[in-house]
């Protein structure tokens, strides 16, 4: 028997619609549908699968206002900043269409004497299981390079957006991708791994958090199969001395609030050398507060609700149990008394290892402080941490920063004097607990592509020739 998947609102905690998953089976048969499909598609021209896809960036942009609206009703997003998302998908299917044909050129080999060249040839059917706080991007950016490649796909999409699943399934209808191109799975995750084992999956990419990857990669391994994981963040930001204190606090305000603070790659620890530290916390206390709670579906809204009541009680408790143990709040760490998921901008101080606020990935709008004595410490405080997925410095020195970035921190991604984001153009993954592979531009389209060696040598003569 199938499963049901309700949707609702964390602004109310209203109930939304409901809507029938797949049994086991039709869930099977869908993935082995894609399966078939791959042995058309892999035969196209680049040029056939570019057109598809700039459609599909033409209908993401025509029914924008629709696709935001229901990002907000199923997991808070302000209409803003799913306004926002549904651009950048469109910008990602351009480039891909765009660029794909250079990214997966052949490339030649001097071997010496015979041809050789190296080929970049497409997978078959790949699974992705995606989460929910950019229920739109995290797709888009995983589906554009993956179906250029030539491949075909599945989503197993988080349970609570839907009608964010479905829809994308019938956005890459609606540009003109064969129907089983790329097909939604509504099925519950104990049904996963039996996707995973089928024959007609190739490999698996998923985002999300820690211990479902791995799950996933433990699966996958299990059937050879490849994964790729993008998983959580800590990300550090290093504060140094020689920076502008209220700028600097502007950009890790940016950092920490982008997407209510409900981001892999949100900041969320500032390291601040010690020189510095208090006038930086009143500057980012400043910065912080203009992120008041408001209705989503408000266009001047910075901070609507987070995505469920049992997520808002968890970050509670990680900032009550960090102040327990010592931590200062500077701002909010209070629950408003009002239906639905909302929690305000919150600022920790003095946090210490054996918060929460420092060991743990804080989901949510809450900046935790912490002082470094000097530049080396800091690194060594952003480095103390399984994570590592982005990372960032803030300092007048832009070679000083440059060096750090590059060579100091532990992470797949640092920006210097920018809060990190994703880009089409640049490669997206972590180290250590955050996941392995990458996703986005050249190196993100030949994940889930057999990279081929092929060796033409002149044909084979007998001795001496005829007889």
């Amino acid at each position: 028997m199938a499963a049901t998947f309700q949707a609702h609102d964390p602004a109310t905690g209203q109930a939304g619609p409901v809507y029938d998953g797949h049994t086991d089976q039709e869930a099977l048969d869908i993935t082995r549908a894609a399966r078939t499909c791959f042995e058309t598609w892999k035969r196209t021209s680049l040029p056939e699968r570019a057109a598809p896809m700039r459609r599909a960036a033409q209908v993401l942009r025509r029914r924008a206002s629709e696709f935001a609206a229901l990002m907000t009703d199923e997991m808070g997003k302000t209409l803003t900043e799913g306004l926002a998302e549904i651009e950048k998908c469109a910008a990602h299917c351009d480039h891909f269409a765009e660029h794909a044909e250079t990214y997966l050129a052949e490339q030649a080999v001097d071997m010496g004497g015979p041809k050789a060249k190296v080929a970049f040839r497409p997978m078959g059917t790949i699974l992705a299981v995606m989460p929910w706080n950019f229920p739109f991007w995290q797709v888009i950016r995983f589906a554009a390079p993956t179906l250029m490649a030539g491949n075909t796909a599945v989503l197993k999409h988080a349970s609570n957006v839907p009608g964010c699943a479905l829809a994308l399934e019938a956005v890459f209808r609606e540009a003109g991708f064969p129907a089983d191109a790329f097909r939604t799975l509504l099925i519950p995750s104990k049904s996963v791994q039996a996707i995973i084992e089928d024959p007609a999956i190739a490999a698996v990419s998923l985002t999300g958090s820690v211990p479902a990857g791995r799950q996933v990669a433990s699966q996958a391994a299990g059937v050879l199969k490849k994964s790729v994981l993008e998983l959580g963040g800590s990300d550090a930001y290093l504060v140094l001395e020689d920076v502008d204190v209220r700028g600097a606090a502007q950009i890790a305000a940016a950092a920490r609030m982008v997407n209510g603070g409900q981001s892999c790659i949100a900041g969320k620890r500032f390291i601040v050398v010690a020189e510095i530290r208090a006038a930086f916390e009143a500057a980012l206390v400043d910065a912080m507060a203009a992120f008041a709670m408001g209705d989503p579906r408000h266009q001047d809204t910075k901070l609507g609700p987070l995505q469920s009541v049992e997520a808002r009680d968890e970050i509670h408790r990680q900032v009550t149990e960090s102040i327990a143990r010592g931590a200062r709040l500077l701002l909010g760490g209070q629950v408003p008394d009002r239906p639905g998921a909302w929690y305000p901008a919150t600022v920790l101080a003095g946090v210490v290892p054996g918060m929460p606020a420092h060991d743990e990935e804080v989901f949510g709008p809450v900046a935790a402080v912490i002082e470094a004595r000097d530049e080396a410490d800091a690194i060594r405080i952003a480095n103390d941490s399984p994570f590592g997925l982005g990372s960032g410095v803030l300092t007048g020195d832009l070679a000083r920063g440059e060096r750090i970035a590059t060579e100091e921190l532990e992470a797949g991604m640092s920006f210097v004097n920018q809060n990190v984001r994703s880009d089409s153009r640049l490669p997206f993954g972590g180290v250590k607990h955050s996941g392995f592979g990458r996703e986005c531009a050249d190196f993100g389209i030949r994940e889930f592509v057999n990279i081929k060696s092929v060796l033409v040598h002149p044909a084979p003569t007998s001795a001496g020739g005829p007889q």
